[in-house]
């Protein structure tokens, strides 16, 4: 049973919640504060969390920065803020994906699902073997690994996606809404600024800008030579 963790201060927001994922097969965890979310993600290993930034003690930026640090579980930040500076932030920090309350409980769970078929679509992947390899960049897509000039980097689950599928189509200028369509999947009804911010983490570790190209007003484009 898929295991999904919500944190936020309002009963009404994880009554909702819960009630609309348990149908779909889900377990859910709830918790209340910034403190009690952060030691049930480490007790519970959720597959995916929802996230309120605004709660109690612990806000929701330092709940994820600090979880970050140790796993890269799918995050779905919940939050009652607008401002388009506030998403960044989140998504800066490492959330994947963001909903802005008020909200759709359908919409959250259709994200969710999407979310949770790419997961397990790349976990039934594990087997494969097949290795993108370029002059600098390697994408072992079966093991979930990328080295750049032999050293291996981290990257999110969601970071790993994008550069897998730019690395698959290189060459060719993929728009934001391709790889949103290829990364987060059809159900997605968010801003395609997400695309950004993470392909932005991306080039960060891979240590250069030339490696993914900027086609302005088109999309991205992978630019290592290929073997």
């Amino acid at each position: 049973m898929t295991k999904i963790l919500v944190i936020d201060d309002e009963p009404s927001i994880t009554n909702l919640v819960s009630a609309y994922l348990k149908p779909e097969g889900c377990e859910v965890f709830t918790a209340a504060d910034g403190n009690a979310g952060l030691k049930a993600a480490r007790a519970f290993k959720p597959d995916l969390i929802i996230l309120d930034l605004m709660l109690p003690g612990m806000d929701g930026i330092e709940l994820l920065s600090r979880l970050r640090r140790e796993s890269d579980v799918y995050v779905i930040m919940l939050t009652a803020r607008t401002e388009e500076t506030d998403k960044i932030v989140g998504l800066s920090v490492g959330a994947d994906d963001y909903v802005t309350k008020p909200f759709s409980p359908r919409e959250l769970t259709a994200r969710v699902k999407a979310a949770l078929r790419r997961l397990q679509g790349a976990a039934g992947a594990g087997g494969e073997r097949s290795v993108l390899s370029f002059r600098r960049v390697k994408v072992d897509v079966g093991a979930h690994v990328v080295t750049v000039d032999e050293s291996p980097i981290e990257l999110t689950s969601i970071e790993f996606e994008l550069l897998k599928a730019l690395a698959e189509n290189h060459g060719r200028v993929l728009s934001r809404e391709q790889l949103l369509e290829k990364v987060w999947g059809g159900e997605y009804f968010g801003e395609m600024r997400v695309v950004d911010v993470h392909l932005g983490h991306v080039r960060q570790k891979l240590g250069s800008e030339e490696l993914i190209a900027t086609v302005r007003g088109v999309g991205y484009r992978f630019d290592d030579e290929p073997l």
